[in-house]
């Protein structure tokens, strides 16, 4: 079987190659390659495989189709938005996601920018800098605060534990409620979440339903002085409504590390030029420990569906 890795995963070679080994030794082989996003180079290095396996890079229908032989596509990510689904369906390829790697990495990163935005910690050091005090930027706690989380799969409700252990109350947003949730989540409409709480975090999968959801009437629901994180998918927020929010003064800050395209941004994207805003360039994941167990998840998928199991079934 010829599995080809198309783009880094974000972890030294030795532990790359020790997780791909058991896979060699059985006669498979691998390959893998440097991120490219061109289709055409994509192709090339893909068209005899049986097993693709990508990150977070777009993955075209006209590839996939293009790969006479290829049968499974593992995803080093919790979203699959980046795959056409639907050639995979018309192709009959089966694909599974790498979901659960990145919860802790991921929820520490909004903590980390909820508590930068509440005491001004971007202006507060520039102020430090500049051999200036910090008059004016005394900023809040974050104990106490309505949290609101809209999206509470794994990543959503670790994220509402860490911000429960710090004091907060924690309302929840979800298409499907089960009842084996944290008793500490009330869950509400969207509305009422987006009326109540101080500082909302986006942790929902990027669909249609989903796509544009924070736009310019559901950030008029908000709470004015509210803060915005969004680890989710860039796509879910209106960018330009989000910006002109928070230069109006109607919210009081965001966190953004996910944008409609990958990073590097255009120099005009209007979330660089936002007030209070914070933005990184899709690291939430990304954890030298989430990249390691990542690894081994998405090759532990690929042993698992060739022993005829698939696990972390997307399709």
């Amino acid at each position: 079987m010829n599995i080809v890795l198309l783009e880094s995963l974000g972890v030294p070679d030795q532990i790359l190659n020790a997780c791909a080994k058991p896979l060699v030794d059985a006669g498979h082989t691998f390959q893998a390659y440097p991120k490219d996003t061109d289709p055409q180079v994509q192709i090339e290095r893909a068209k005899a495989a049986d097993v693709i396996m990508i990150a977070n890079m777009p993955l075209k229908g006209e590839v996939i189709s293009a790969c006479p032989e290829l049968k499974f596509i593992d995803v080093a990510f919790t979203g699959v938005d980046h795959v056409d689904l639907d050639a995979c369906r018309a192709k009959g390829v089966k694909v599974s996601n790498a979901a659960g790697y990145s919860n802790q990495a991921v929820a520490e990163l909004v903590i980390c920018m909820a508590l930068s935005l509440l005491r001004n910690v971007p202006q507060v050091e520039a102020r430090c800098r500049a051999g200036q005090t910090k008059d004016g930027l005394v900023g809040c706690e974050l104990q106490g605060k309505t949290v609101g989380i809209v999206g509470v799969g794994a990543i959503g409700r670790r994220t509402a534990e860490l911000f429960h252990a710090f004091g907060c109350r924690v309302l929840g947003n979800k298409r499907h409620v089960k009842g084996d949730e944290p008793s500490f989540i009330q869950f509400v409409s969207l509305d009422e979440l987006l009326a109540q709480s101080d500082l909302v975090s986006l942790h929902c999968p990027l669909n249609e339903s989903s796509k544009g959801l924070i736009g310019k009437e559901n950030i008029a629901k908000m709470k004015q002085g509210a803060l915005l994180i969004n680890a989710a998918r860039g796509p879910v927020v209106d960018s330009q409504a989000l910006a002109d929010a928070l230069n109006s003064g109607y919210l009081g800050g965001a966190g953004i590390d996910v944008f409609e395209v990958e990073p590097p941004l255009s120099a005009d994207h209007p979330l660089l030029h936002s007030k209070n805003t914070i933005v990184t360039p899709h690291v939430a994941f990304a954890s030298a420990e989430s990249m390691e167990e990542r690894c081994k998840i998405v090759f532990d998928s690929l042993q698992q569906w060739i022993a005829g199991r698939q696990i972390n079934v997307i399709l």
